[in-house]
């Protein structure tokens, strides 16, 4: 049948179809069903949606159906799974089977248990707001988020996603704002609906689907450089004369090796019920994407590092190097995450869609409104979650949006917002196209086309956001344009309501608020080129350029509207965004900082040592000539000449590494930072230059690390 998908495991060589095994290793709704009485299923289903809590008894009994499941599963261990400030997941692996007081195997796992954990928190990160020697966290259950098995090669460990605090209350993780900000948005998007009369819907969801990008190299000849083992990226390196200019890659056949690694990780993924939809050559040689079918927002950000997670596992298992870094390769495309979202109600209407039906439309509108209204007076916020080392490298380059946050809604939506205020805006669906080839079906066109180059595009059900990179977490991008759409939702309705007050009636006091609102938001709203000189002219009198670096970037996160913003819905405290903020800091030193660290090391220990065997070559070229006369003044002594202003200038250079890590080591996080900008990457970039071109002087056999060429191909 052909929506059955067969797939070889890698060790039976038997064939399972991935509906077979689907979701087998997740405790989900079905497995949910099948091991709990009715009654406790019902009180965990109206716990899941925040409608009750839950109780103790309860969950005893859940403890026990799920630690019986998960054993029957292969687990022996199970872990409160959690998302730490760093990006990271974190985990710690307790045994189901202990000792009794008679030594007796015991297995044992309470409703306690399952419910909160103590972890030690003394070593996450909280931006120096606890002391080491205040130990104490918790992590809670998230009802919300199923638990799963994850399989290793004598057992596996059940992994309970979980938030993370502190002793106090204070986050320490990425899903408690998460979590806030759908609550928020939820709350904002049911009293909207209620407005226009729908008051039989029960719930809201922001859906969200990442599309994931990642380099694969092999994996011996990628360990054979420093940079790509200690910072996931290369450092030094010339271009390669065969590099994506070409376009050779995009959408081309996918290796056999890549393709082996591609089914692999498809299928761990399916028994964790993820699905991946797509998969295919990127346009950079060697790169991939992984694009996964969308799910709830909680749950595809949970997802999402379970996939980066398998990911890295399966890549070591086939001797291949994942690279999620934003831009691992110099001239060439770097990695993103593009992160497409939209609303869904309980009734399974997507909130997002276009409509042919007046009122339908006008609600479409309304929440479309809302989200580019906050958009245009948060960008700040939404840019500043973004902003990390990898990222500083990766905007604005090649298939990467720039920095500058701007929104793109296509012909139709424009011209449906300029009717507003001239009658009501009409849907115009344009006609299919008909190519005048009888063996060709007609093509059904979409109403908008794709503007590749800006940062939040309405794609014609839904909105991509194109800015976050491919290593980070998804939870506060997400957050971010949650926080940002249930406050322009809120700003909206709040103007909605003053008008049906005074005698308004919905529809009509709906329009009149969309053309107020998006009137007010045209400084966000382009439509062309946004990699242009003239773009960037016109943003900086928009009001849209807050920030030229990437630690200016992160600062926008304290902006006193954002702070606001944030403490008004509930999603974070000005001390917890504080925290995130302070760690942002200290997380883009840490990174480059790193990068410094090996670029040294890899002069000292590669670079010098291959140009000095390069001119003992060179004179025992020479030595072999006998006595034949050397020709001084020719091509020969000048390539000789400029081996050795090479090795003299990049000695220099070194020197200045090494004074620019004693300096760095002596200044204040935000002042590193500052100091890392404008002098650290602008040294680094200069000694990159002069090593690239002692790359192309020096012989293959004497350069001591694997050279793009090399490290850019994988056989078929």
């Amino acid at each position: 049948m052909s929506d059955v998908k067969e797939v070889v495991g890698k060790k039976s060589g038997t064939r399972e179809r991935v509906r077979d095994i689907f979701g087998s290793l997740v405790f989900d709704r079905r497995a949910m069903k099948e091991h709990l009485p009715k009654k406790v299923f019902a009180n965990l289903e109206e716990a899941r949606i925040g409608r009750k809590s839950m109780d103790s008894g309860d969950a005893d009994i859940i403890a026990m159906a799920m630690k019986e499941w998960a054993i029957e599963n292969g687990a022996t261990h199970w872990s409160h799974w959690f998302h730490p400030l760093t990006e990271a997941t974190a985990e710690k692996h307790m045994a189901f089977t202990l000792p009794s007081d008679d030594g007796t195997p015991l297995e044992t796992f309470k409703g306690s248990d399952l419910m909160q954990g103590e972890p030690d928190a003394s070593s996450f990160p909280s931006a120096g707001r606890r002391s080491t020697f205040e130990a104490r966290g918790y992590s809670v259950w998230d009802t919300s988020s199923n638990a799963f098995i994850v399989k290793s090669r004598k057992g596996g460990t059940l992994c309970i996603p979980s938030v993370f605090l502190s002793y106090d209350g204070t986050p320490l993780d990425l899903k408690t704002g998460l979590l806030r900000s759908l609550e928020s948005i939820e709350a904002s998007s049911l009293k909207l609906l209620r407005m226009f009369g729908q008051r039989g819907i029960k719930y809201v969801r922001m859906t969200v689907g990442a599309e994931q990008e990642y380099f694969l190299l092999d994996r011996p000849r990628a360990q054979k450089r420093p940079d790509i083992r200690f910072c996931g990226k290369t450092i030094i390196g010339a271009q390669p004369a065969k590099d994506q200019r070409l376009d050779h890659h995009y959408f081309g056949a996918i290796a056999t090796r890549v393709l082996d690694y591609m089914e692999d990780v498809e299928r761990d993924l399916a028994g964790l019920g993820i699905s991946l939809a797509t998969r295919h050559n990127e346009v950079a040689r060697c790169q991939f994407e992984f694009a996964p079918l969308y799910d709830e927002a909680n749950i595809a950000c949970d997802q999402n590092q379970i996939v980066m997670e398998t990911m890295r596992k399966r890549a070591r298992e086939h001797d291949l190097r994942l690279l999620f870094h934003e831009k691992p390769f110099d001239h060439m495309n770097g990695s993103g995450k593009h992160l497409n979202f939209s609303l869904v109600d309980s009734e399974g209407r997507n909130l997002l869609k276009p409509s042919t039906n007046q009122r339908k439309n006008i609600v479409f509108l309304t929440f479309l409104s809302s989200l580019v209204y906050g958009i245009s007076k948060h960008f700040g916020f939404l840019h500043s979650v973004n902003a990390t080392a990898g990222n500083m490298y990766r905007l604005g380059g090649h298939e990467a949006p720039p920095a500058i946050l701007s929104v793109y809604l296509g012909e139709a939506l424009t011209a449906m917002f300029n009717e507003i205020g001239h009658g009501s805006p009409e849907f115009k669906k344009r006609p299919a196209m008909d190519l005048g080839l009888a063996k060709l079906a007609r093509i059904n066109t979409y109403e908008s086309d794709r503007n590749r180059t800006s940062p939040v595009a309405f794609t014609g059900d839904k909105f991509e956001f194109r800015v976050p990179g491919a290593s980070q977490a998804l939870a506060l991008p997400v957050t971010a344009l949650a926080t940002i759409w249930s406050w322009g939702i809120r700003k909206v309705s709040s103007l909605m309501e003053k008008k049906i007050e005074s005698g308004s009636d919905p529809l009509d006091a709906a329009l009149d608020v969309i053309a107020e609102v998006m009137k007010d938001a045209k400084n966000i709203i382009f439509e062309g080129d946004a990699y242009t000189a003239e773009w960037q002219a016109e943003a900086e009198k928009r009001g849209l350029i807050k920030s030229h670096n990437t630690p200016e970037s992160i600062d926008l996160m304290l902006e006193e509207s954002t702070v606001e913003m944030l403490d008004e819905l509930g999603v974070y405290k000005k001390n917890e965004i504080e925290s995130i903020h302070d760690i942002r800091v200290e997380s883009f030193c840490t990174a480059i900082e790193v990068e410094l660290a090996v670029m040294f090391a890899m002069l000292y220990e590669g670079v010098l040592p291959a140009i000095s065997r390069q001119l003992i070559l060179e004179k025992d070229s020479i030595s072999a000539l006998g006595g034949a006369e050397f020709p001084e003044g020719g091509e020969w002594s000048e390539f000789i000449k400029k081996l050795g202003k090479a090795k003299a200038e990049i000695l220099k250079d070194a020197k200045k590494l090494a004074d620019m890590r004693a300096k760095l080591a002596d200044l204040p996080a935000r002042e590193r930072a500052r100091a890392i900008v404008d002098e650290a990457v602008p040294l680094m970039d200069g000694v990159r230059k002069k090593c690239d071109e002692a790359e192309l002087l020096i012989s293959a056999d004497i350069w001591p690390y694997p050279i793009y060429r090399n490290l850019l191909s994988l056989s078929m």
